[in-house]
């Protein structure tokens, strides 16, 4: 790409920032001026221009969506294939560097993370570790754990570690020592003593948790940060590798990170300080977990001869609403950047480039009914008079989720489509309710509430007749729901489809009891999704319920996998228990959302979770008096000031907090803006209006009654909602060779598996494959640890590291078993022992003949016609003559007629990647202890290329038509859900 083509959409300012060469850079970048696209395009520009590498450019983010979003638009940009780019979070850098470097700080080699409710959890089941006298809970301790929790997240925050609050107690109670002694005041003294006593046991309690996780092997989020800190400040030699790898660090959302992140992005810039923030202190509003927006003007402290640039063109929203929101987030002054700016030189007003003017209203109704249908009624009122709107164009903006219930029912009734982008509420979800359900009747089929529930499935049909008949049959016997069931034939009188479903659902539920005494809690799952039918209908019936139920699906499939891997006891009845424990921690399920999935809808969404979205038209709703701005609530347990290392912010910090999330939910419009209120929510007292209405000059509006108009979609639109609701399949952002081999292998299997997502039953040879992968690969890179730490020793003192012993290997190998999708005791016996021997005769290779190991597991990308094609090299060795050597291990036997995709793929990859030139590419086959090697010629690698782009026109055309043959069938996991098998 050329300079021309970078610089061809951006303005003076954005073209400055995208080529600051070297030196710490500040970009201040108000709503809408296009920093992303300043961030991405110079992470290109650096490359393009041979000042750094892809792999050797950090870019931080917040959130795993914006990373994706990030890679996903420098892919699309950069005209060549790369290997690793590091575009990651905080948390996912700090933990990958952790990964590879644990076991210099102590760590455990293989840490778990754990999430905030595994974090309640471990804290619940130890709290007799606990000496707690001040803080001893009455009753549930439910919300003292989580007040804990969150204090002890607000350290790590901070950079306190557990020693540090320890330190402070005892610096506090010396200086009272010496106070009492010298005869000091004895009221003081007591208030001071109890003080002191309940600071002491904060720091015991915080110590104990500490200590607690350390003992599990287990890490929280908060510690990802801290450790690596530890690790950079302890290990300068560490340190040293990753400030010479990173020649640039780029953090977006700089306003976003605490503390703890701060120091931490420093410590890798160094003394070369190539670093760039981006950010905009008006939209900084996560305060509540631990943001310090203080680090701006801190930055500015710390690299006092940084460029500074302001992004103030507006590519987004019509001026009078800019005007309208810079008069209001002004309001916050003294305590923003552009007001301490002393070199007048920084301004927040932006302008827009757009020419329309934009439409401002507020809507006063007289009862939250009202407001809602005030609200739906506008928005198809809009729509039917703009040809050229679409749902997506729509947003309503809540300040909590509890607000979304009446807008949800009122869209429902009008049959206008929508969308509720809620981070949590997974175990809500009616498919997930129907699956609890079963697992809680298998586990006590008497559990009658879950018998009824799975009565009602869809898949049986049963009518309300005789689903009474049997409730009524089990309160005449005063016996279980499931004990009526069995005596129906001999009691009741139904039509013979009826007692049919009644015969399947008594089988289901005793087959699925019998499974789970013998299974893991994830194969019961998948053998019930298939048995029960209800994979096969969901697959059928393609709507977007259907599709959002496998969606949940596979969210929940992915939560019994992180049960299994934390616990030993791997049951259903464990399982049930660990998320009636989430459950009673407050926990409703993680969800995953995406704004740009599914049809065209009205999207309903919290601020925070709008921040980055833009909308032609916003409706900011409910704007009265303790609902926003809210009331603050104060931290249960607080961190002494003394602790604190940051800039201690001044004012109401509430106050100004809440507005800035106005100010973002104001600057999410384009074109037109909604205010919304009403004098009732219900309750003895009507409600005032919200002061921000006062402060934007909307206070005196009058309310108003609904004017009772129907919900009226003109016919043409009632066709676009149904239109809309069909599910268009999104291409996937890039393709790997699994999803190239399922398409080629048959087009409807790629469906199941990357359209459908299915979740699938695992098998012996999976399992085992990826064990020995796993084992491989950490035997493999402590060979290539060996080698540098005897390559550091011709130059040091240090003690000579030997190379990993066979019994390492074997330990490896050990902790690396994966437990599951053995028929049998016996065939898992069998494979572990058979896995012994493969490691036995590879050692006795590997150590035999040192290979030169270049890289391991090692990510590239390399485009087919524009389209991203991504994968993992299991191993690149570099040979004798400076060439490169491609390894895949196989767990399998050596076969006669060896498909080459898979490395001509990598050959394609490496040839664009790589300085080196590739001349062997060797399929390991671990199981004859073989090597099979080739090297693609020019007339393959074209086939190849020709074969992969003609497999993505298919996905891309959703040509899922089944390729039928009796081999595919046999072998395919969706064989018990496809009609179009061959068996």
């Amino acid at each position: 790409m050329s300079e021309n083509d970078i610089f061809s959409h951006l303005n003076m300012q954005q073209k400055k920032a995208v080529t600051h060469k070297t030196g710490p850079l500040l970009i201040v970048a108000g709503a809408g001026t296009g920093k992303t696209t300043v961030i991405t395009q110079r992470i290109v520009w650096l490359i393009e221009n041979s000042l750094a590498r892809p792999d050797e450019i950090l870019a931080l983010t917040f959130t795993d969506k914006a990373a994706g979003e990030m890679e996903e638009r420098v892919d699309r940009i950069l005209p060549i294939g790369y290997l690793d780019l590091w575009i990651m979070t905080f948390h996912a850098f700090a933990e990958r560097v952790l990964k590879l470097n644990a076991i210099d700080i102590g760590l455990p080699y293989e840490f778990k993370i754990l999430n905030t409710t595994q974090q309640w959890m471990l804290i619940r089941q130890n709290m007799g570790k606990f000496d707690l006298d001040y803080y001893q809970p009455i009753g549930n301790p439910t919300k003292f754990i989580h007040a804990l929790l969150n204090h002890f997240s607000r350290c790590k925050d901070e950079n306190i570690s557990p020693s540090d609050y320890i330190h402070y107690t005892g610096d506090l109670k010396a200086g009272l020592d010496s106070m009492e002694s010298s005869g000091g005041n004895a009221k003081n003294s007591n208030k001071d003593i109890l003080e002191i006593k309940r600071l002491e046991e904060i720091a015991k309690a915080f110590h104990t948790y500490q200590q607690l996780l350390l003992d599990n092997d287990s890490l929280d989020f908060g510690d990802l940060i801290n450790y690596a800190l530890k690790l950079f400040r302890e290990r300068l030699n560490i340190l040293k590798h990753y400030q010479n790898k990173f020649k640039y660090i780029l953090v977006d959302e700089f306003q976003d990170t605490n503390y703890a992140q701060y120091q931490l992005i420093k410590l890798l810039a160094g003394t070369m300080a190539n670093i760039t923030v981006v950010l905009d202190d008006d939209q900084s509003i996560y305060m509540w977990r631990g943001a310090s927006y203080n680090n701006a003007l801190q930055f500015k402290k710390d690299y006092p001869e940084c460029e500074q640039i302001s992004l103030i063109e507006n590519y987004r929203t019509a001026q009078n609403i800019l005007d309208l929101t810079y008069g209001f987030i002004q309001l916050n002054n003294p305590e923003r950047l552009e007001a301490q700016d002393k070199s007048g030189k920084l301004s927040k007003n932006l302008k827009s480039n757009l020419k329309e003017k934009g439409e401002i209203h507020h809507l006063h109704l007289k009862s939250e009914t009202d407001e809602i249908e005030a609200v739906i009624n506008k928005i198809i009122d809009i729509k039917n008079n703009d040809s050229q709107s679409v749902w997506n164009d729509f947003a309503v903006l809540i300040r909590t989720n509890a607000m979304a219930d009446g807008f949800m029912a009122g869209f429902e009734n009008a049959s206008v489509p929508y969308m509720y982008l809620s981070a949590r509420g997974l175990y809500s979800k009616p498919i997930i309710m129907d699956i609890i359900a079963f697992l809680k009747a298998i586990d006590d089929y008497h559990e009658s509430r879950a018998v009824f529930r799975i009565l009602n499935w869809p898949i049986f049909n049963l009518d309300n007749n005789t689903i009474s008949g049997l409730n009524y049959l089990a309160r005449k016997k005063a016996c279980s729901l499931y004990s009526a069931l069995k005596k129906s034939p001999f009691e009741l009188k139904f039509d013979a489809a009826s007692y049919a479903q009644i015969s399947k659902i008594l089988k289901l539920i005793d087959a699925g009891t019998s499974l789970a005494k013998e299974k893991n809690a994830s194969q019961v799952l998948l053998n019930f999704m298939i048995n029960s039918g209800w994979e096969k209908y969901l697959t059928k019936n393609d709507n977007k319920q259907s599709r959002d139920s496998l969606k949940y699906i596979n969210s929940f499939y992915k939560i019994i996998q992180e049960f299994e891997k934390n616990f030993t006891d791997k049951s259903v009845k464990n399982f049930l228990q660990q998320i009636e424990m989430e459950m009673e921690a407050g926990d409703t399920g993680a969800l995953e959302i995406d704004s740009d999935d599914g049809p065209e809808a009205v999207k309903i969404m919290t601020i925070h979770s709008a921040k980055g979205l833009e909308f032609r038209h916003v409706f900011i709703v409910n704007l009265v008096d303790k609902r926003f701005p809210t009331t603050e609530r104060h931290e249960p347990i607080s961190i002494p000031d003394a602790l604190i290392k940051e800039i201690v912010p001044t004012g109401d910090v509430h106050l100004q907090e809440e507005r800035r999330l106005f100010y973002v939910a104001m600057t999410r419009a384009k074109q037109t803006l909604f205010l919304t209120s009403s004098l009732d929510y219900g309750g003895a007292r009507k409600k005032k209006m919200s002061r921000f209405l006062s402060e934007i000059g909307f206070d005196k509006t009058q309310p108003q009654g609904n004017t009772k108009q129907a919900y009226a979609i003109k016919a043409n639109q009632v066709a676009d909602v149904k239109k809309s609701q069909e599910e268009k399949d999104k291409m996937p952002a890039y393709f790997s060779f699994t999803q190239l081999k399922a398409y080629e292998s048959c087009p409807l299997q790629y469906k199941y598996a990357h359209v459908f997502k299915v979740p699938t039953i695992g098998n012996a040879r999976f399992s085992f494959g990826k064990t020995m992968h796993s084992t491989l690969q950490k035997f493999m890179q402590c060979l290539v640890d060996s080698k540098h730490a005897r390559q550091n020793d011709l130059f040091s003192n240090r003690a000579k590291n030997e190379l990993p012993s066979l019994k390492q290997l074997q330990t490896m190998y050990a902790k690396s078993w994966i437990d599951d999708w053995y028929e049998s005791e016996k065939q898992k016996n069998e494979y572990f022992k058979k896995g012994k021997q493969i490691l036995k005769t590879f050692y006795a290779r590997a150590v035999s003949h040192l290979p030169v190991i270049k890289f391991l597991e090692k990510g590239f990308n390399f485009k087919i016609n524009g389209h991203s094609i991504k994968g993992t090299i299991d191993r690149i060795d570099e040979l004798s003559d400076g060439t490169l050597e491609i390894i895949d291990y196989k767990t399998g036997s050596v076969k006669e007629n060896q498909e080459k995709d898979q490395l001509l793929i990598y050959q394609i990859a490496g040839k664009e990647i790589f300085d080196e030139k590739i001349s062997k590419l060797t399929f390991y086959y671990l199981n004859d202890n073989q090597q099979v090697s080739f090297l693609g010629t020019e007339k393959e690698l074209a086939k190849q290329i020709r074969k992969i782009s003609e497999i993505i026109d298919g996905i891309e055309s959703r040509n899922f038509e089944p390729k039928q043959s009796k081999f595919v069938c046999e072998y395919c996991d969706f064989k018990y859900i496809c009609d179009h098998r061959i068996l």
